[in-house]
């Protein structure tokens, strides 16, 4: 008689979270790092607001989204960085033929502002963050060779352009996430979220819509040309 993995049954419960269309569309959702209404998720699920807010019971009963209240208000985030980086990383794994077609202009205009630039939770996706992650590289400031890591030129280039990082807690100072368009890495971690913190502060992305997708501005187009050498034209 063989003796079950005490890990599979805590395994089971937490990948049939992720088996709900309309749970999986709420998590994804949520990496645009920001704190969601239930009738928001509602709404961008396409469900019930009773319906939304029974999904959402289970998901921060199952550790993956952290509940706050303001008032009559109820909102919900992602749990931490690591939940991110579990949503991110299944959601990379579905083939690329697999999404459906977009069925209106407007949907596919939004499909294609998400593969050029979003925010994956508090880094930088898409093609503008595959894009960074390569001019990183290619300036010495950050090795992929062995596992994603700074250099140290590149702990002293985050210092002298006044963008802090913070060296304290669990959180890797960089990390690869496998980007799901782009089916390359780009950066993540404690650098990753800096910089894009930085870039949305100094004006050099906006958010468009109500999902991820963030456009390059003027000064962004300078300043990417500038610090990394990236030509935004061939971002868009």
């Amino acid at each position: 008689m063989t003796t079950k993995d005490p890990g599979a049954a805590g395994l089971a419960r937490l990948a049939g979270l992720f088996a709900d269309e309309t749970r999986a569309a709420c998590l994804l959702a949520l990496l645009d790092g920001r704190a969601w209404t239930a009738g928001e998720l509602a709404r961008h699920a396409g469900v019930a607001a009773s319906t939304a807010s029974e999904h959402l019971g289970k998901l921060v009963a199952g550790g993956l989204l952290a509940e706050e209240r303001q008032g009559r208000h109820r909102y919900v985030r992602l749990a931490d960085d690591r939940v991110a980086q579990l949503v991110e990383d299944l959601a990379a794994q579905v083939a690329p033929g697999a999404a459906r077609r977009p069925r209106t202009l407007a949907a596919a205009g939004a499909g294609s502002a998400m593969a050029r630039a979003r925010t994956c939770y508090d880094h930088l996706a898409g093609r503008l963050g595959i894009a960074v992650t390569d001019a990183l590289t290619g300036l010495g400031l950050l090795r992929q060779d062995t596992g994603f890591a700074l250099t140290d030129q590149g702990l002293a280039w985050f210092d002298a352009h006044g963008i802090p990082l913070a060296r304290t807690g669990r959180r890797p100072l960089a990390r690869a996430c496998l980007d799901w368009t782009e089916r390359r890495p780009h950066l993540a971690g404690v650098a990753g979220a800096a910089l894009c913190r930085h870039a949305l502060d100094a004006g050099w992305c906006v958010r468009i819509g109500s999902e991820r997708a963030v456009k390059v501005t003027a000064a962004g187009d300078r300043a990417l040309s500038e610090l990394f050498g990236i030509d935004a034209a061939a971002l868009r």
